[in-house]
C-alpha cells in the first residue's frame, strides 16, 4: 500500500467518528426543537382558547343584556295593558307582549347554547393547561439529559479534530486535497477497498483491468463509477486453534 494511504486511512477513521458525531448531535438537537415546538403549540393553543372563552362571555353577557331589556320591555307592555279600556288596544298589546315573549325564549336559547359552549371550551383548556404543565415537568429532565449529551458530543469532537489535525500534518498536500474535495461531496467513505471486484463504496461491478492496476498499487486509483480512492486488500490464510482449521480473511496490501 501507498505509505500516503496508510496516513489517509488513519485521518478517514477520525473523520468517519466526527462525521456520526456530528448526525448525533443534529438529531439531539432536534429532539430539543420538537420539545420546544410542543410547548409553543400548546401555549399556542392556551392563549387561542382562552381568546375564544372571553368572546363567548363577552356574547353571552350581550345576549344576557338582551333578555333584561325584553322583560323590561314586557313589564312595560303589561302595566300599559292593566290601563287601557279599548279590547283593539288590549289585543294590540296582547300581540306585541307575545312576540316580546318569544324573542327572550329565543334569545334565552342562545345564551344557553353559548353558555353550553364555554363550558366545554373550559373543560378543553383545563386540559390544555395539564398537557402544558406535564409537558414542561417531564420535558426539563429529558432537555437536562439531552444538553449534557450534545456537550459530551462536542468535547468528543474537539478532542478527535485535534488529533486529526495533527495527523493531517503529516499527509500529502495534494492526496489531502483530492480525499477533502470527495469527502465534502460525499459525506462518506472515500477510501475504499475492492471486494469481489466491486466498488464497496458504490456496490458497482468493476473490470478486471482496474482491479489488477488497484493490486499493483503503484498510483492512486478512483472508481470509475464514483469517484472514490481504491486499495487492495489481500486474503490471508488463518489456521484456527485447536480445530486445524483453515479460514480466509483479508489484509490490507497494495493500492
Amino acid at each position: 500500500m501507498l505509505e500516503s494511504l496508510k496516513v489517509m486511512l488513519e485521518i478517514q477513521e477520525f473523520d468517519m467518528k466526527m462525521i456520526r458525531l456530528m448526525r448525533l448531535k443534529k438529531d439531539r438537537q432536534l429532539e430539543l426543537e420538537h420539545i420546544d415546538n410542543l410547548r409553543v403549540d400548546l401555549g399556542k393553543q392556551q392563549k387561542e382558547k382562552e381568546e375564544e372563552i372571553a368572546e363567548l362571555s363577552r356574547s353571552i353577557a350581550t345576549q344576557e343584556m338582551k333578555i333584561t331589556d325584553i322583560k323590561d320591555r314586557i313589564k312595560k307592555l303589561e302595566s300599559r295593558q292593566a290601563s287601557v279600556k279599548k279590547v283593539d288596544e288590549f289585543n294590540a298589546i296582547t300581540q306585541e307582549m307575545t312576540q316580546a315573549e318569544r324573542e327572550r325564549i329565543a334569545t334565552e336559547q342562545i345564551a344557553s347554547d353559548m353558555i353550553d359552549k364555554r363550558n366545554l371550551e373550559e373543560e378543553i383548556l383545563i386540559k390544555i393547561k395539564e398537557s402544558l404543565r406535564q409537558s414542561e415537568e417531564s420535558s426539563i429532565a429529558l432537555e437536562n439529559e439531552i444538553k449534557e449529551s450534545i456537550r459530551l458530543i462536542n468535547r468528543e469532537g474537539s478532542e478527535l479534530k485535534e488529533l486529526r489535525e495533527v495527523l493531517a500534518k503529516t499527509a500529502e498536500p495534494e492526496i489531502m486535497r483530492i480525499y477533502q474535495r470527495l469527502l465534502g461531496n460525499k459525506k462518506d467513505r472515500v477510501i475504499v477497498p475492492i471486494e469481489n471486484r466491486t466498488c464497496s463504496g458504490c456496490h458497482i461491478t468493476l473490470t478486471a483491468q482496474h482491479e489488477n492496476i488497484v493490486r499493483k498499487g503503484e498510483r492512486l486509483t478512483f472508481c470509475e463509477h464514483c469517484s472514490r480512492i481504491h486499495y487492495w486488500q489481500e486474503e490471508e490464510i488463518v489456521e484456527t486453534e485447536g480445530t486445524g482449521t483453515k479460514r480466509r480473511r483479508r489484509r490490507m496490501a497494495s493500492v
